[in-house]
């Protein structure tokens, strides 16, 4: 973990923490209870879905990558289902209810300082809805393979080409 992460105080006591050698790195750890924090990786979900041979992408509203595409996809919530976090996060940016099929892969890197450390992606079908976009996006389109357009992450590029 690097030293940068905000960490600066106990969330037991309140004490402020110090960077110790702990559990094979260099962790905060408060020195007047014991804590010892272990930061989690942030994971995303997303959805491959294709229709009569285009493949479903949205258009991001948010730096990094404003204006490039993607695939409809999202953080997954504490306690949340991946598969149901990919299913969920198409419908708020699409507008369309979609099944998850199968796992098709995980992505293992973070493009970004917000971004996710792990990207786990699904193959899923089109269930039903009205195509719109939403949420975090500002286009929703179907587009074919040969003439996609200009792509927001590594991560899509990846999978777009084992896929």
């Amino acid at each position: 973990m690097a030293k940068n992460f905000q960490v600066n105080h106990c969330i037991r006591c309140g004490n402020a923490v110090e960077w110790q050698a702990k559990y094979g790195q260099d962790r905060p750890f408060c020195p007047s209870c014991g804590w010892v924090h272990f930061a989690d990786p942030k994971v995303a979900a997303g959805v491959l879905v294709e229709k009569r041979g285009n493949i479903l992408l949205v258009r991001r509203i948010h730096d990094p990558y404003r204006g490039l595409w993607t695939f409809p996809a999202g953080f997954v919530n504490a306690g949340e289902d991946p598969a149901q976090a990919a299913s969920r996060e198409c419908m708020e940016e699409t507008g369309l209810n979609v099944r998850v099929l199968r796992l098709l892969d995980i992505y293992a890197k973070r493009e970004h300082p917000q971004g996710a450390d792990f990207i786990i992606l699904y193959q899923a079908e089109l269930i039903d809805g009205q195509l719109l976009a939403a949420d975090d996006v500002d286009a929703a389109k179907w587009f074919p393979r040969e003439a996609l357009p200009d792509l927001a992450f590594d991560a899509t590029r990846y999978f777009l080409e084992k896929f």
